[in-house]
């Protein structure tokens, strides 16, 4: 393991209401057992993260990032508190356009690691189509609406369904999801009239995308780009699971050699004069060989630590050694290393076959660490309580299970509901 600086404190910078982000669990995790002291913005107490014994304190989340001197002030005050300098690492999109808009006033108080003078143009995933065009980067053939119609032709050729995913997802009302599908025109239509929508305006336009490829040809990249945008430290990732499956992120991820994928990200980087930490999804196109790019996050992703090299060395560690101007070590990869999102995993286990409990044994776990099992009991107890409410709020009364029931066959005259626990049972047969 490389020397760190242990007198470099680091705050893990989020502005996203998120209480289960295992990204932030395995910075803290990561940073925390190599000495050095982390801080987090968390939701309080009921973010697990808050509960890992490698936290040396949470903080309250600021403003929001539209309310620019207010979350200043925050900051500063945090920083305050701390007492020392920290590093500041933007752990979501909106923390990291911020840190870069406003990259001299936090150099007052903070390290800050280098990052793209322009990580918008990457990060709304509308300017980074017209970036990838105008650079000759494979993308899907997309369709980006220009008003307030909606081009029934132009959906149409490029076929059903289509991914949809929304410019700047970071906009987005909290609890909204950021990529979904659209079967047919109908649905589209709906989706871009919601984009037009005074809550939802700020996050827009939607973005309509072909299906290229299918989800066994997903991969992912992580990794750091210095001031000159030559690769520091990263590695190529294949996604065997996803949650969502069609469009969401990565459950269960392996750390795989793709000499040919790494090479064009080195060359995309290059071409964009990217710098600092980044996350990038692609779709493999058999139909001519070529990687498609989705996604560019210019932030360290949720699963950096699948790029966990022999010597422990991954990507928060990384920024770590390079704002104290420690050497990064040359990086010897671990090809064939899985990481799998324990909370995401175990509901596909009751409606797909993966591969079951052998692959919570042979994955790095986000969630379960033997050195530090508060978070996860955290996260268990908290999901129990969810479940149980949830439960409760779907098995009725026998009273209103009889006037539902009633309602549903008005022409037939029901026999009364016996005030006992076999109504819920005889609605789970009838409905279920």
């Amino acid at each position: 393991m490389p020397e760190f600086d242990t007198g470099l404190p680091v705050l893990l910078f989020r502005t996203n209401h998120y209480p289960l982000h295992h990204g932030t669990l395995a910075a803290v995790r990561s940073l925390g057992r190599a000495g050095i002291e982390v801080h987090a913005l968390l939701e309080g107490r009921a973010s697990p993260v808050s509960r890992s014994r490698y936290l040396g304190r949470s903080h309250e989340f600021g403003p929001h990032p539209s309310d620019a001197s207010g979350l200043l002030g925050h900051l500063a005050r945090v920083a305050g508190r701390i007492g020392r300098a920290p590093l500041l690492i933007p752990m979501d999109d909106a923390a990291a356009l911020f840190s870069a808009d406003h990259r001299t006033v936090l150099a007052n108080r903070f390290r800050l690691p280098g990052m793209s003078h322009a990580p918008g143009e990457v990060a709304d995933k509308s300017s980074l189509l017209e970036c990838c065009r105008r650079a000759g980067i494979p993308v899907p053939p997309s369709h980006v609406p220009s008003g307030t119609r909606l081009s029934e032709a132009e959906l149409d050729a490029l076929g059903y369904p289509l991914i949809v995913k929304w410019a700047r997802p970071w906009m987005l009302p909290r609890g909204s999801r950021s990529t979904t599908l659209a079967h047919d025109f109908r649905q589209a239509r709906a989706l871009h009239h919601l984009s037009l929508a005074e809550d939802h305006r700020a996050a827009g336009p939607v973005i309509f995308q072909q299906v290229v490829g299918d989800t066994r040809h997903d991969w992912f990249f992580q990794g750091y780009f210095d001031d000159d945008s030559n690769l520091v430290f990263g590695g190529v990732g294949k996604k065997r699971l996803a949650y969502p499956r069609r469009t969401g992120a990565t459950v269960v991820g392996e750390w795989l050699p793709n000499p040919r994928l790494e090479g064009h990200v080195r060359a995309l980087a290059k071409r964009l004069g990217y710098t600092g930490p980044a996350d990038l999804d692609f779709r493999y196109d058999q139909r001519d060989g070529t990687y498609s790019l989705l996604d560019y996050n210019p932030r360290l992703g949720a699963q950096f630590r699948l790029f966990t090299d022999r010597v422990g060395t991954d990507l928060v560690r990384v920024m770590h050694l390079l704002a104290s101007g420690r050497p990064v070590p040359p990086a010897r990869p671990v090809f064939g290393r899985k990481i799998l999102v324990e909370n995401h995993y175990l509901p596909l286990m009751a409606t797909t076959r993966p591969r079951g409990f052998a692959a919570l044994r042979e994955s790095e776990l986000a969630w379960l660490a033997a050195d530090d099992l508060a978070p996860m009991t955290t996260l268990v107890r908290q999901s129990l309580r969810v479940a149980a409410r949830r439960a409760a709020g779907r098995v009725p009364s026998a009273e209103r299970l009889g006037r539902r029931l009633a309602r549903r066959a008005p022409e037939t005259p029901l026999p009364p509901v016996p005030p006992d626990s076999s109504a819920a049972a005889d609605h789970g047969r009838r409905h279920p």
